[in-house]
């Protein structure tokens, strides 16, 4: 009598002890992404929503002459204008944060599937010990059916 386990690791342990955790800047993008990219960086800067505040007060002169155009200004101008980068600057401190939580993801899960392994070789020992003692068993009652 013997235990006769073994164990097969999940195929995706392999894979993952192969990759990292994936970062925007591992996506390739062509020409036209780069692009993109670089506007957005410019564009998603405080300083960009400065620039822009400053060009949207330039047109306020002539806006001041109703109530009317005042609205318009304030929403088809300063509002479009300016809330563009200030939103991209949040996007950016929002995406960095989850970049923050999903390598800290990353990272539990690694140590999760490290414990995992532990575990494993833990009751791999455990199995050889139970094993040993069930020959003994069976050792013993055979010399004590001898005996009978």
């Amino acid at each position: 009598m013997s235990i006769t386990y073994t164990h097969v690791p999940h195929p995706h342990i392999a894979k993952h002890k192969e990759s990292k955790p994936p970062k925007t800047t591992d996506e390739h993008v062509g020409f036209n992404g780069k692009v993109a990219l670089i506007l957005t960086t410019v564009v998603g800067t405080m300083w960009c929503a400065y620039a822009f505040a400053v060009l949207a007060l330039v047109a306020l002169p002539s806006a001041t002459g109703s109530p009317l155009l005042l609205i318009q200004w304030v929403s088809q101008t300063f509002i479009q204008l300016v809330m563009l980068s200030v939103i991209m600057v949040g996007q950016n401190i929002l995406s960095r944060a989850s970049d923050k939580r999903a390598d800290m993801t990353y990272q539990d899960a690694d140590a999760t599937f490290h414990e995992s392994q532990q575990i494993q070789a833990h009751l791999l020992e455990q199995d050889k010990a139970i094993n040993e003692m069930l020959d003994k068993i069976v050792k013993l009652e055979a010399s004590l059916s001898a005996r009978s």
